[in-house]
Order: C-alpha cells, then sequence, then structure tokens
C-alpha cells in the first residue's frame, strides 16, 4: 500500500507526515487548524516541540470535550417536547372523561 507525505508548519515548526493517498488535503487542513489555535499563544514559541505538541492536544481535546458536554445538555427542543407530550397526556384523559361522561347520560 503507498502512502503519501504531507509537511506541516505548526508553531513554527515543519512536521512531514505520512497518510493513505488521497487524504493529504484533509491532514493539511487539520494542520492549518491546529497551527491557527496555536498562533494566538505567543508563549509557545520558545517552547519544545513536544510541548508545543502536548498544548496542541490538550486544546483539541478540550474544544472536542466542551462540544460533547453541548451535545448532552438539554436543549430547549426536550423541554418543548416535554410539554407537548404532558398536554397530550392531559388531553387524553380529559377525552376518556368526556366519554365516561357521555356514557353514562
Amino acid at each position: 500500500m503507498s502512502t503519501s507525505n504531507v509537511t506541516l508548519e505548526i508553531a513554527g515548526r515543519r512536521y512531514t507526515v505520512a497518510c493513505a493517498p488521497g487524504e493529504e488535503r484533509h491532514i493539511e487542513e487539520l494542520g492549518r487548524s491546529i497551527s491557527q489555535k496555536l498562533s494566538r499563544q505567543e508563549s509557545l514559541k520558545a517552547q519544545s516541540a513536544e510541548r508545543i505538541l502536548l498544548y496542541a492536544a490538550l486544546l483539541l481535546a478540550d474544544e472536542l470535550h466542551e462540544v460533547d458536554k453541548a451535545k448532552s445538555a438539554p436543549s430547549p427542543q426536550d423541554g418543548q417536547a416535554e410539554a407537548l407530550e404532558k398536554m397530550a397526556e392531559r388531553l387524553e384523559l380529559v377525552a376518556d372523561r368526556l366519554e365516561t361522561k357521555a356514557d353514562s347520560a
């Protein structure tokens, strides 16, 4: 199986990464995204490559955590669905009562 190489520049350092053919553009986009996140951190320029990559991993993990937290949080639509279900149950009770009264009359 052949591989391709992509060179990424992250925090002023160049890294060559192997990937499957056809994934080059995606890997380049990911590298640009990481580089943009790190570019806001001027203090990283004096750090070692390992610390920069650790910081990048922590930034991305935090971003993923926030996305997961947002997905698991109840949305306003969830509350609306519950309210509609309760209203439907009440309407069914009222309909049952009306049918019972109509049958007994």
